[in-house]
């Protein structure tokens, strides 16, 4: 019996081999600002680090298929530097994290948190973002 993926318990190991084939094609990015708006009245989560929004696309909403992420932190954050440090950690931790637990017909919009993002142990914010989509995807089904 092969062993299962470390941020995902319970899956078998025929789902953890899909999941680790789905992984090896990274999410395209959200760039369109309707996108980003339409994300923002979904579901949410907040977690220390971040927020993430999660919508699930209609069929026939894009041509695009799979899984798609948007980042963004406001001035808030702190300076280009830093915001822009904030979003290489998101994107980072969303390569390594998201794509065995995330479903391909959903948009996912990570949201930068002051003092919070730019400075979390790496691995604290890889662990929140396999909770938070726990919780999002908790109540419904595949």
């Amino acid at each position: 019996m092969a062993p299962s993926h470390p941020l995902s318990p319970g899956l078998s190991p025929e789902e953890t081999q899909d999941a680790a084939v789905s992984s090896c094609v990274p999410p395209s990015t959200l760039t369109k600002r309707r996108d980003f708006q339409r994300a923002s009245r979904a579901r949410r989560v907040a977690m220390p680090g971040f927020i993430l929004q999660a919508r699930q696309r209609s069929a026939g909403e894009t041509d695009t298929d799979g899984l798609r992420v948007g980042y963004t932190c406001s001035k808030k954050v702190g300076n280009a530097v830093a915001r822009n440090r904030a979003k290489r950690r998101l994107r980072e931790a969303v390569r390594l994290t998201l794509p065995p637990l995330a479903r391909p017909d959903h948009d996912y919009v990570l949201i930068g948190r002051r003092d919070a993002t730019a400075h979390q142990p790496f691995a604290a914010l890889c662990k929140d973002i396999a909770r938070a989509l726990a919780i999002l995807h908790a109540d419904t089904k595949a």
